[in-house]
């Protein structure tokens, strides 16, 4: 009896707390697009929560602004994101299942290095890599930004360990009983059962490849071939004179928009992973 007496209270807190959570994840999100409709004078006032009237001024500023290719700066963003989100969750999905599914020797060597690179962050090797790319002619060009992404061991971690969980080596032994061959296991059996592990990692890596700022500006040099974070940066470093603070809100909100893309895109195989049938041994 007490227990039933304390389950509606406690779904009360548990609805708050979302409540509160959700509104401080939503404010800043709401502020950001309060913020792109206002000009850089009423910005200069101070804090509003009620949006402006530069929406149409801020935009037109963004895209015509000849020093500024926004537009190169959205697809040079896309390519990159979406090459580096399928090529890191299809690759990593497939050394994850190598290690999971197969016997060998040096498997526990093979998974303890790729965890030791886990643990090793990209400004160490950020010159060395510099180094390579230079003597291969890939300086100033998107592919040192894609490649890299093949091996991803935070990804290959999550795979290996949403595979230990989902999929039964009996099942994969079954298929080579049948006459399958590996890559078609891989392709038409293991690949569809990780479907909503890639959503999720095709997300994190999409996201984080369009957020990120340290390799292209280290890579990027012209214009043409940059991507937005370094557009939004060099945006934000212009002279104080010529610095239009509702210029970089909207440039901002622009950048905001395919995230929330990808994200409704893929959310709902997410959704699907939590009720997907599970093979029993």
């Amino acid at each position: 009896m007490r227990e039933a007496k304390k389950s509606p209270v406690r779904q009360i807190v548990a609805h708050a707390v979302l409540l509160i959570l959700s509104f401080f994840c939503l404010f800043f999100f709401y502020i950001l697009i309060v913020n792109a409709t206002r000009s850089h004078v009423d910005l200069q006032k101070g804090f509003s929560v009620l949006p402006g009237n530069a929406l149409f001024d801020n935009l037109n500023s963004v895209l015509s602004d000849g020093t500024l290719p926004v537009i190169n700066g959205i697809v040079n963003s896309l390519v990159v994101s979406t090459l580096c989100a399928v090529i890191c969750t299809y690759f990593s999905s497939m050394t994850a299942y190598g290690i999971y599914a197969y016997d060998f020797k040096l498997k526990k060597a093979a998974f303890t290095f790729i965890m030791a690179i886990l643990v090793m962050p990209t400004q160490v090797t950020a010159m060395g890599f510099l180094r390579l790319i230079t003597g291969m002619g890939l300086y100033d060009t998107i592919w040192p930004l894609v490649i890299p992404s093949i091996a991803s061991p935070a990804v290959f971690y999550f795979m290996h360990s949403y595979l230990r969980s989902a999929l039964p080596i009996s099942l994969v032994e079954a298929a080579r009983i049948d006459g399958c061959g590996e890559f078609r296991i891989f392709n038409r059996i293991v690949f569809p059962i990780m479907k909503p592990a890639i959503a999720v990692q095709a997300i994190f890596t999409f996201v984080g490849s369009w957020n990120n700022y340290f390799v292209p500006a280290l890579i990027l040099q012209t214009k043409k071939r940059m991507t937005l974070p370094i557009l939004i940066a060099t945006l934000r470093g212009a002279d104080y004179m010529n610095f239009d603070m509702g210029k970089v809100y909207m440039l901002i909100a622009i950048a905001i928009v395919p995230i929330v893309i990808v994200y409704l895109l893929l959310s709902r195989f997410i959704i699907e992973g939590v009720t997907l049938g599970g093979v029993k041994e």
